[in-house]
């Protein structure tokens, strides 16, 4: 099959329409913006009544891993928020160290932008999930350039790791109110994101997207119930979701068939801490069959880290150059803080130059808005202290609240707090403050942007051939069993459900390549093709698993009828 002709470079262009749209906020959007709030509040306060705010950096950097892990299970999240404690203190040690033994502006952009381009790539490779890097990265380039000795390293890493024990008390204590709620909100997004696509019948312009939405949200619900535990008092409730997830597979797969108001009807009942929905017979129904094999596929290992690793070297050099880069160009321009250029190169970097460009424009006008923002608060902040921290916590409860929305609105309120953290040891000149930030904001776009263009993932090309290949085989393993006169309804079930992950993969991947410049043209048509073929293969998995059902029901009717 011949591949779709190259797209030549010149007929590509960076969009503009639609970058600054807002779209619906998240469904749980105020859980980071109120966690913001619990978990600076006290630590900042304290500060405050003992008249040492110059240190509320280290416990911010503690405080703000609350930002982390709120769509994730409570087991999983506690792991979770463990990790990233841990690894916002590690960061933290190494850049207060390096500040300590060093006030070479040199080596310690160098050393901020190797931070940036680690943390950049273990965010991705363990999906981290927003914030992801970013709140890393500010928080040690910072420290970076913060007056230090070795004497006070100690100290003020046990102000980040007490912040940080309070953070994950923050972010664990929902749990004690709902501690089904993480999982059944993606069980609910997978039914909703199905019954959307069962809407169009499969037909219509917005079927494409739908569709893709669809398997995507049933894959986030496979990857919540994964974290799961399989046995004891929460093994029952993973089950009736399971059943519910399974539902929407369905759906997705024959949306001729669907009743988009019925999983419309599941999706509500699964809001509060009400009693499960059932889902009846049939497939994906409650029998225990339809979840024969389901504990084994969803067990399986993940992939190795260090395997995770490799596919993500081409961005990891982005952010180290483009930091770097960065930097260098605030510090030739004679600006005190470089670590901004630094952050705003970092904040960039996006799975391919498309998005990479997007949020470039995103950032470039959120922080000019913010500054805004900030000249607007200054004067009263300077009245005391306590403005200051007033007027921070009200930031980092509008940054949570309205980044889902889009980044920049999110960047107006990220701005001015960052701004008035750096004024927690001193008040400053606020003219001297805001165009250093504006020169910032500049100067790391652009030259984040020219690395990131400097510097092609053409690994994305090759990437997409091995989805590709993927794809095709769960496609011929699920049609190879449906051949078979009796498959099993547990073989059936996996297949389909390899085969829509697969299907996901690629049609991530895809979009993802598709955004990269200046690699070699990409097999769209097979693409399409494979993504065809697999979906008419997903419908006849649900029709077969649809016949064979009918037939034992009707087999065990008739035993009931023949039984004396």
């Amino acid at each position: 099959m011949s591949s779709a002709p190259p797209t030549p470079h010149s007929s590509r262009r960076l969009p503009l329409a639609g970058v600054l749209r807002a779209r619906r906020p998240s469904d749980i959007w105020f859980k980071p913006a109120l966690s913001s709030v619990a978990a600076v509040a006290p630590p900042n306060l304290t500060l405050l009544a003992l008249g040492r705010l110059d240190l509320a950096m280290y416990t911010m950097a503690g405080s703000m891993c609350a930002l982390y892990a709120h769509n994730r299970p409570y087991a999983a999240r506690a792991r979770t928020l463990l990790r990233v404690v841990l690894g916002m203190v590690g960061g933290l040690a190494v850049a207060l160290v390096t500040a300590s033994l060093t006030r070479d502006a040199v080596v310690l952009v160098a050393v901020g932008a190797l931070l940036a381009a680690a943390q950049k790539v273990l965010s991705d490779a363990t999906r981290l999930g927003p914030p992801g890097n970013v709140v890393l990265t500010f928080i040690t380039s910072a420290a970076l350039f913060v007056p230090q000795t070795l004497g006070q390293v100690p100290g003020h890493l046990g102000l980040a790791l007490v912040a940080g024990a309070w953070a994950w008390i923050v972010g664990m204590a929902p749990g004690l109110l709902r501690p089904h709620g993480p999982e059944r909100r993606a069980t609910a997004g997978a039914l909703n994101a199905a019954a959307a696509y069962a809407a169009t019948r499969g037909v219509g312009e917005g079927r494409t997207a739908a569709r893709s939405a669809g398997y995507a949200a049933v894959q986030a619900a496979w990857q919540c119930l994964l974290s799961l535990p399989a046995t004891g008092a929460r093994a029952t409730t993973r089950r009736a979701l399971e059943r519910l997830v399974i539902r929407a597979e369905v759906a997705l797969a024959a949306p001729a068939d669907a009743d988009p108001e019925r999983l419309r009807g599941w999706a509500r009942d699964l809001r509060g801490t009400g009693p499960l929905p059932h889902t009846g017979n049939g497939p994906g129904g409650g029998g225990d069959d339809e979840l024969l094999g389901l504990e084994t596929e969803l067990a399986a290992r993940p992939r190795p880290l260090w395997r995770r690793l490799g596919p993500l070297a081409p961005i990891g050099l982005r952010t180290a150059l483009g930091c770097a880069l960065a930097g260098y160009a605030s510090l030739a321009l004679g600006i005190g803080r470089p670590y901004w250029a630094l952050v705003t190169a970092a904040a960039l970097y996006q799975a391919n130059l498309t998005l990479t460009w997007s949020r470039t424009v995103q950032r470039v006008v959120g922080n000019i808005a913010g500054v805004l923002v900030f000249a607007a608060l200054a004067p009263v902040a300077h009245l005391h202290q306590a403005f200051l921290v007033v007027f921070c916590l009200a930031c980092g409860f509008g940054a949570e609240a309205l980044i889902s929305r889009n980044y920049w609105l999110g960047s107006v309120c990220v701005t001015p707090m960052a701004l008035l953290i750096s004024e927690f040891a001193r008040y400053q000149d606020p003219a001297e403050l805001i165009t250093e930030r504006v020169v910032d904001t500049l100067v790391g776009a652009v030259v984040g942007f020219l690395a990131a263009a400097a510097v092609t993932n053409r690994r994305t090309a090759s990437r997409v051939e091995e989805t590709l290949a993927a794809a095709d085989r769960a496609r011929e393993d699920a049609a190879r069993l449906l051949a078979r006169p009796a498959p099993g309804p547990a073989a059936l079930d996996t297949a389909r459900r390899a085969l829509a992950a697969a299907l996901t993969d690629l049609r991530v991947t895809a979009d993802a390549a598709a955004g990269e410049w200046w690699q070699r043209s990409l097999p769209q048509e097979r693409v399409v093709l494979a993504e065809q073929a697999g979906h008419r293969t997903l419908a006849a998995t649900v029709r077969r698993r649809t016949a064979d059902a009918d037939q034992d029901q009707d087999m065990g009717t008739t035993t009931e009828d023949v039984r004396p």
